[in-house]
């Protein structure tokens, strides 16, 4: 979508409303914070939002009197809940007060932000998009974490640890890890990936993969071949170039993509993510878990 989603995100904590404007910000939403039902009200009174994402459990009014009051304001606010576990009354009382969906804690950011754009579409178009492309579940580029070709594999473990230890997970709010970093060349052009398992696979010795007389396999295997071999392996492959243990990049789809054209491209291909462009530049990627929490946004919706 070219239009930023305006998001109300109400809720009490204030962590988890800093935490959140961060994520949602990240991913290209403008994003208003309030910390009560109350506050909630009066901004909705001067300002418009597309989506509210509203908590269930607030002091003052809770998120049910929130919900009814938003409605009185604009009747065309779409408004998310989030209720705890283990509470099927109260996300029955939320759609019955018309609420577009409910979300359970701890809740996905990316399933969320799945939910932000459906609510989204049902305001403007009149019913969540049924069919979505590549572009509508992609990561954008700026959000995924790149090297150089050139950079050790010393820096680039660094980075991505970087990367997990910026991930957020509480009792209300998750973020999924990148387990794999995009490679760029000289010319800032996508040269490769460098995944977890490209790192496995570079650990290994060679002449693990080379042809052996059967009779060398009682000594290649013995706990004595393999003690200390896990940790002098590791060391070696620090001063390692990126590009002499990455793989190739991914394959290439059109931003515009149906997402069964991408989900059949990934089975026939045995691929984990695609790469997104627009006019043949890159601007994203589709990784299987972006297909999964579609799939389940469906299934949820389909009740």
């Amino acid at each position: 979508m070219s239009k930023k989603i305006n998001v109300l995100m109400v809720d009490d904590e204030d962590q988890f409303r800093a935490t959140t404007s961060r994520l949602l910000t990240k991913r290209g939403y403008d994003t208003t914070m309030a910390g009560t039902g109350e506050e909630a009200i009066e901004i909705l009174k001067n300002k418009p939002h597309d989506v509210v994402v509203l908590d269930v459990k607030m002091p003052g009014i809770d998120g049910h009197e929130a919900l009814s009051r938003i409605k009185r304001i604009n009747p065309e606010t779409q408004v998310i809940m989030l209720t705890g576990h283990g509470t099927p009354d109260s996300a029955k009382e939320s759609l019955l007060r018309e609420a577009f969906d409910y979300l359970n804690k701890p809740c996905d950011i990316d399933i969320l932000c799945l939910k932000i754009n459906d609510a989204y579409a049902a305001k403007h178009y009149g019913e969540p998009i049924e069919e979505k492309a590549a572009r509508d579940i992609m990561i954008h580029i700026d959000d995924y974490t790149m090297v150089s070709e050139d950079d050790t594999i010393k820096g680039t473990i660094q980075k991505l640890m970087e990367s997990f230890k910026g991930l957020v997970s509480s009792s209300r709010i998750m973020e999924t890890g990148h387990r794999s970093l995009l490679v760029f060349d000289e010319k800032n052009e996508l040269a490769g990936i460098l995944s977890i398992l490209d790192l496995i696979e570079a650990v290994r010795p060679a002449y693990l993969s080379a042809p052996k007389p059967s009779t060398a396999d009682s000594v290649q295997f013995s706990s004595m071949f393999w003690a200390g071999l896990f940790t002098t392996q590791t060391k070696m492959l620090a001063d390692k170039k990126v590009k002499d243990i990455m793989s190739e990049s991914p394959l290439r789809v059109d931003e515009n993509t149906n997402l069964m054209e991408v989900a059949n491209l990934m089975f026939c291909e045995r691929c984990r993510r695609v790469i997104i462009t627009s006019n043949d530049r890159v601007i994203g990627i589709v990784r299987e878990q972006e297909l999964f929490f579609e799939m389940a946004n469906i299934i949820t919706r389909a009740g």
